[in-house]
């Protein structure tokens, strides 16, 4: 049997990280065993789906070098097949309409909360005689077309992930509605838990991976495989991924779509490394860095956990610094320009590009998103850049002054500065002033970059030298340290 399987997102909005993860699970299962990836779209719902929504969807799989085989195919124009299925559900007696009311409907789970009774649908309108649907059709009664359930029925299949599963038809919540309410003798737009059924069997899908909040559905669909003459694939219900209190990562959780992550600064091996992570551990002697062909090597339900799976943002930081360190600097500049851009700062991307190598090469080291590169270098671009409180009262300390003026008076601001000749400067600072080497330093990172916190000294001097800022921002350092060093 060939192996094939889907990922079905509806574009109601933008790519979240739970569907991600379930298509990197699907991804790596149909690798592992030569099969097919199929990409569909379910967008019968056709007031919240937007066109927008299926591109970020599309391009956040490709970002994430998830290649699907086939597709993508979209629900909204597969209608008539849909339709063809049901109205063959209603010619066997396997499917019914159904006339209540909403008003009828309510009143009906209004009583069984009265009776403290779990909400099902009572199957009241499955045996209604043709004289009673002549005189609901008369009314002009819309209908929505129903699927017979058996209350007696016990739903068994065989899970990949949680082993053997057993539901009772009377827990399903009665005779399951299949079509939305239309003309009384229509079939009204079809409902989800039909539609994907028939999808999958027309597709030729071998294996369901999908999350557990999924579950409820299957023994619901498993009953319509059986109905429309279709063998049951294989299910696999993955652990939801979970925020640090133990719930469902939701929006409220703040960042959870594909496109937020890739905003922040996360490279897409990090988000398909950590994602396979969540809920999937990788064999004894693994690395737990890894590209997505070589999990697929290895990948495997048995190493799926059932137990929820607490989203890490120190491990995702972690991960994502690690693929960050080990890009070169031509690389790592090519995806930092467009945050430089996006904060204002002023550079030619071509002209100043051997000088934006070398920054990407101080900074990459520190980074552990791309875009808290903005803030780390700042003070490579803006002219005035500012001291920080702390900076600002280590300047007003004694010696600071006298140390500063005596670099500030060598320094020639239009001639090469090297590494060499920076170490000369700051080695005769502290000989002649007759102060620690610490203080120089710490002097130095003060008038230089407005803060006592930042990436490597000496190159940052080096960088702000080539651009002519060093010598400026001692000046302005000289003025605020001299009035407490008379």
């Amino acid at each position: 049997m060939s192996v094939r399987v889907r990922i079905a997102p509806s574009p109601t909005g933008s790519l979240h990280i739970g569907t991600a993860r379930t298509a990197v699970f699907n991804w790596l299962f149909a690798r592992r065993h030569q099969g097919t990836f199929v990409l569909r779209i379910e967008d019968t719902d056709l007031e919240r789906s937007r066109p927008e929504h299926t591109q970020n969807i599309t391009e956040g799989l490709k970002w994430l070098g998830l290649t699907w085989d086939e597709g993508p195919y979209f629900q909204s124009q597969r209608v008539d097949l849909y339709q063809q299925k049901i109205q063959a559900l209603l010619d066997q007696g396997l499917a019914y309409r159904a006339f209540e009311s909403p008003a009828e409907l309510d009143a009906m789970r209004a009583s069984q909360k009265a009776r403290n009774e779990a909400p099902r649908y009572d199957n009241g309108h499955r045996h209604l005689t043709p004289e009673q649907v002549s005189a609901f059709v008369a009314e002009g009664r819309e209908a929505v077309i129903r699927f017979k359930i058996d209350d007696a029925r016990e739903i068994e299949w065989n899970d990949l992930v949680r082993g053997s599963v057993a539901w009772k038809g009377r827990d399903l919540g009665g005779d399951m509605v299949i079509a939305r309410a239309a003309k009384p003798l229509d079939i009204g737009p079809p409902l989800y838990n039909f539609v994907v059924v028939v999808d999958d069997i027309d597709m030729s899908m071998t294996h369901i991976i999908r999350g557990e909040d999924h579950i409820g559905n299957t023994p619901k669909q498993i009953l319509l495989y059986e109905a429309l003459g279709a063998d049951v694939p294989q299910f696999g219900h993955t652990p939801l991924i979970l925020n640090q209190q133990g719930a469902k990562l939701s929006k409220r959780d703040g960042v959870t779509s594909i496109s937020d992550f890739q905003y922040m600064g996360y490279t897409p091996a990090a988000i398909a490394n950590y994602m396979t992570l969540l809920g999937w551990s990788p064999p004894e002697g693994m690395n737990e860095l890894f590209t997505l062909d070589e999990a697929a090597r290895v990948f495997g339900f048995e190493r799926v956990n059932k137990a929820g799976a607490k989203f890490d943002w120190d491990k995702l930081n972690w991960i994502n610094s690690q693929y960050l360190h080990q890009l070169d600097p031509a690389t790592l500049t090519d995806l930092l320009i467009p945050y430089w851009k996006e904060a204002g700062y002023s550079f030619d991307p071509v002209g100043d590009r051997p000088w934006l190598e070398q920054i990407a090469q101080l900074v990459g080291e520190g980074m552990a998103r791309l875009d808290e590169a903005i803030a780390l270098c700042r003070y490579l671009f803006v002219e005035d850049v500012g001291f920080t409180e702390s900076a600002a009262q280590h300047l007003k300390q004694p010696s600071v002054a006298a140390a500063l003026t005596h670099i500030l008076t060598a320094l020639e601001p239009t001639a090469d500065l090297t590494a060499e000749a920076a170490q000369g400067l700051i080695q005769d600072a502290v000989k002649t002033q007759g102060v620690k080497k610490g203080l120089v330093m710490k002097s130095l990172r003060a008038a230089l970059t407005g803060d006592l916190q930042g990436p490597d000294l000496l190159q940052s001097w080096l960088l702000l030298h080539q651009r002519q800022l060093d010598h400026p921002r001692l000046e302005a350092a000289v003025a605020i340290a001299r009035p407490n060093n008379v």
